[in-house]
């Protein structure tokens, strides 16, 4: 690896040649120098437009090639329990894992559209159109980087492809990125079998990948997905229209079950992401903070003021700080709610409360982010707050009862013994 074949390293070079060791390498001048004189070089590589790991799975293969071994490039991060070498990438495709990891823009997006709304601030509100067009590239770069694990190859196919799938939205920015990644796989195992230079692996398999999944996008793929992402936010607004208290109250009933049976992640997110792809808020986006975020607080602060017992306090306490802090952690009320059926049917007769005042006083949030943050990124955010404030004190109030009932149960037994 840019050795010094004429000085420090030469007796290693001598050796080598002598004994007709194959050798890979990189660093244009020292291989080219160990060439000329005599060794069998069998493989070389600049460092412009690679990566340690792309230049070890080039020289691995030479060597493998040379010696007639059988190998195949292992293109991600192994562990005892998956070999990242086999299969195309499709077992990597994870919509729910590329729609958790895009969150941060949409609620940069989400911000920028609340500050805009602040007097004196009124030219972020050409900063949040170029965040909406920016959404697509962040899903792609994230989709292509999941799929084909090639770190900066990939960055690169996928914002490429996401620049070529703005007009797709942010379904078109998944599919290119996906395909993006898939291609990367493709193209950088080809060209390391056609023995091509790393620099030029890495630059061919990352530009055309991006390139051809964009192209893609660009011309037949957007506009389906487009059509697609309109007609489920269409879909839902006319659903919310026809009776948006029903429509919030059955979102609120159904939004904790849905989380804890994994439908949230896989289903309600991408829906809540595609509401915001136009407004910066979203309907199920507000019911998820009242019916879920505004709920685990209820119950934690309800378990940290009058606990069953001491060890319950401690474990209430940084989830109700994570909830009122950062607006998630909803798990944390998970042990609360499975310890206890009262707390449990209350979890779930809040939200949908909260779900229901959401539809009353017709909503669009978010949660994600500070709960004392939430009403400023809200298109109402008066009735934002009493959405809020109804099922936090519901949940608290239920549990807290549900907590004090066996004790009171206790002491009336020893007082009647």
């Amino acid at each position: 690896m840019s050795s010094d074949p004429k000085e420090t390293n030469q007796q290693v070079v001598k050796a080598a040649i002598e004994s007709g060791i194959p050798i890979v390498g990189t660093g244009g001048t020292s291989m080219a120098l160990i060439s000329s004189m005599g060794a069998k070089v069998i493989a070389t590589s600049g460092t412009t437009g690679t990566t340690n790991r792309t230049r070890a799975v080039s020289f691995v293969t030479s060597l493998t090639n040379h010696f007639g071994i059988s190998y195949r490039p292992l293109l991600g991060k192994a562990d005892n329990n998956r070999d990242m070498s086999n299969g195309s990438g499709l077992k990597n495709v994870n919509i729910r894992g590329i729609m958790m990891a895009a969150l941060p823009g949409f609620i940069a997006m989400a911000l920028i559209l609340a500050l805009s709304k602040v007097p004196g601030f009124g030219m972020l509100g050409d900063v949040f159109d170029v965040l909406i067009g920016a959404l697509p590239v962040i899903i792609a770069v994230i989709a292509a980087k999941q799929v084909s694990e090639l770190d900066e190859v990939s960055i690169v196919a996928g914002v490429i492809a996401g620049v070529l799938s703005i007009d797709g939205g942010i379904i078109g920015g998944m599919i290119g990125g996906i395909i993006a990644g898939l291609l990367v796989r493709v193209l950088f195992q080809q060209f390391v079998k056609w023995r091509f230079p790393m620099t030029t692996v890495n630059i061919a398999s990352g530009g055309f990948a991006g390139l051809i999944a964009g192209l893609l996008v660009y011309y037949f793929i957007g506009p389906i997905a487009l059509t697609f992402g309109d007609l489920i936010k269409d879909l839902i607004e006319v659903t919310v229209a026809f009776n948006p208290i029903i429509a919030g109250l059955i979102a609120g009933l159904l939004i904790w079950p849905a989380i804890l049976g994994g439908v949230y992640h896989a289903a309600i997110l991408p829906i809540v992401l595609l509401e915001m792809e136009k407004t910066g808020n979203s309907f199920l986006g507000a019911v998820d903070m009242v019916g879920l975020v505004m709920v685990a607080a209820g119950i934690n602060l309800a378990n940290i003021i009058s606990p069953r017992d001491k060890g319950e306090a401690a474990v209430a306490t940084p989830g109700f700080a994570i909830n009122m802090g950062f607006g998630t952690f909803v798990e944390s009320a998970y042990p609360f709610m499975f310890s206890s059926k009262w707390v449990f049917a209350g979890a779930l007769f809040s939200g949908g409360v909260g779900g229901a005042l959401v539809g009353l006083f017709d909503v669009r949030g978010t949660a994600y982010v500070p709960t004392f943050t939430a009403p400023l990124l809200a298109n109402n955010p008066v009735g934002f707050i009493i959405a809020m404030l109804v099922p936090f004190v519901l949940a608290f109030t239920i549990t807290f009862v549900a907590n004090r009932w066996p004790t009171r149960k206790i002491e009336e037994h020893e007082k009647a013994s």
